[in-house]
C-alpha cells in the first residue's frame, strides 16, 4: 500500500489534471503527459493495464471480483482528486476512473460506482474499447445484476441509476431492463410491506403497487418482449383486491 504522502500527492495531481470540460457532448482530452500531473496519470494507467492483464489470466469471473476490489485501492487517492476537480467543474478523460467504475459494479459497491458514473456521465467520459456510452453500460450492468439476483442491488441504488441515465441515448431494451428491475423492486416492497415501518410511504402498500405498475408498464412500452405481462396482471389483481377491501371497510 502506498504511503499517506504518496496518496496525498496523487490526489493533488488528479485535481490539477482536470481541464475545462468541453461544451460539446464529447470527452475532454486526457491529461497532458508532459506535465507532472500527466506523468502521474500515465504511471497509474500503466499499473491499471498491468492489473487488467492479470485479470485476463484468471478464467473464473467470480475469482476476478475480489482481485478487482484489491486492485482498486491503488487508484482511490487519484480518483478522489478527480472527483474533487469535477466538483470545481473540471475534468479530463480518465481511463482509471471509468475502469474502476466497472470494477465497483462487479464487487457490488454501488454507491462508489454511481459516484464515478455521475462524474463520467456529466463530463462525457468514454470507456476505451467499448462502443456503448457510460450511461448505457451502467444501466445495463446494474439492471442485469438486479434481474439475475433479487435484492443484489439496493432499491435506492436502482432509483439513483435511473436518475443518472434518464434522458441518455441508449437502445430501448436496455432502458426497459432497468425499468423492469425497478418495477420488481417496488413489487417486492409491496409484498414485504410493514405498515409499522418508519419509512413506509404515505400511500402504504398501495403506493408500492402503483409504482411497480408504472415502472413495469414503462418497461413493456420500451420492449414488448421484456417479459413483465404476468407480473403486471398479478399487480393489477392486488390493486383491485385492495380497492375492494377498502370499499367494504
Amino acid at each position: 500500500m502506498s504511503s499517506p504522502f504518496r496518496r496525498h500527492k496523487q490526489r493533488v495531481q488528479a485535481i490539477r489534471a482536470g481541464a475545462a470540460p468541453s461544451t460539446e457532448s464529447t470527452a475532454p482530452a486526457e491529461p497532458d503527459t508532459s506535465t507532472p500531473e500527466g506523468k502521474e496519470y500515465a504511471a497509474l494507467r500503466v499499473l491499471l493495464h498491468d492489473n487488467l492483464r492479470a485479470l485476463k489470466d484468471i478464467a473464473s469471473h467470480e475469482a476476478r471480483i475480489p482481485k478487482k476490489k484489491e486492485f482498486a485501492g491503488a487508484f482511490a487517492a487519484w480518483i478522489k482528486g478527480v472527483l474533487e476537480a469535477g466538483d470545481q467543474g473540471k475534468a479530463a478523460q480518465d481511463e482509471i476512473l471509468v475502469t474502476n467504475m466497472l470494477w465497483a459494479i462487479d464487487y457490488r459497491d454501488f454507491d462508489y460506482a454511481l459516484a464515478l458514473a455521475e462524474h463520467a456521465i456529466r463530463f462525457h467520459l468514454v470507456l476505451p474499447g467499448f462502443t456503448r456510452t457510460v450511461a448505457c453500460i451502467v444501466a445495463e450492468e446494474i439492471a442485469g445484476i438486479a434481474l439475475a439476483q433479487a435484492k443484489a442491488v439496493p432499491h435506492e441504488a436502482l432509483l439513483r441509476t435511473l436518475e443518472l441515465v434518464n434522458g441518455a441515448d441508449m437502445p430501448d431494451p436496455v432502458m426497459a431492463k432497468l425499468y423492469k428491475a425497478i418495477g420488481r423492486s417496488f413489487a417486492r416492497k409491496a409484498d414485504e410491506f410493514d405498515p409499522a415501518s418508519d419509512n413506509a410511504p404515505a400511500g402504504g402498500k398501495a403506493a408500492y403497487i402503483e409504482a411497480a405498475l408504472t415502472t413495469l408498464s414503462r418497461a413493456l412500452v420500451l420492449d414488448r418482449n421484456i417479459g413483465v405481462r404476468k407480473e403486471l396482471e398479478r399487480l393489477e389483481r392486488q390493486k383491485k383486491a385492495m380497492a375492494e377491501q377498502a370499499a367494504t371497510t
